[in-house]
């Protein structure tokens, strides 16, 4: 499922992502502690990602439940990134990556182990 999840959606499906199923009073709760949200701000996005399809509200207690999952969110955000910056070319994504930073030997292998597992 693709859903376009703005950075403050994100922040509602992470606490849900970390916590499973999940009353919209303890999000707000959560969020007011890592953000300063307020419950009405809270409430508010919860709506949009009700609205998009990104979460189900189960009652009694306004219970929040995920319909997409921490992977779907990030491949659909790589994607989107990859189509945006990189016409399309996941290689020069990872080129990019690569050329920024020194990898150690561990890094290394894991990509190599990556690389062919996609052979």
């Amino acid at each position: 499922m693709a859903i376009k999840l703005f950075d403050s959606e994100l922040r509602v499906m992470d606490v849900l992502w970390r916590e499973g199923d999940t009353t919209a009073k303890r999000i707000a709760e959560d969020l007011k502690e890592q953000v300063g949200w307020s419950k009405t701000t809270t409430y508010t996005v919860i709506k949009k990602c009700l609205d998009k399809g990104a979460i189900e509200r189960r009652d009694p207690n306004f219970v929040c439940r995920p319909l997409i999952t921490r992977e779907q969110a990030r491949e659909f955000e790589t994607t989107e990134l990859i189509n945006k910056l990189y016409d399309g070319a996941a290689d020069q994504l990872v080129a990019s990556i690569l050329g920024r930073r020194n990898l150690s030997p561990e890094e290394i292998e894991r990509l190599k182990r990556l690389v062919e597992s996609l052979e």
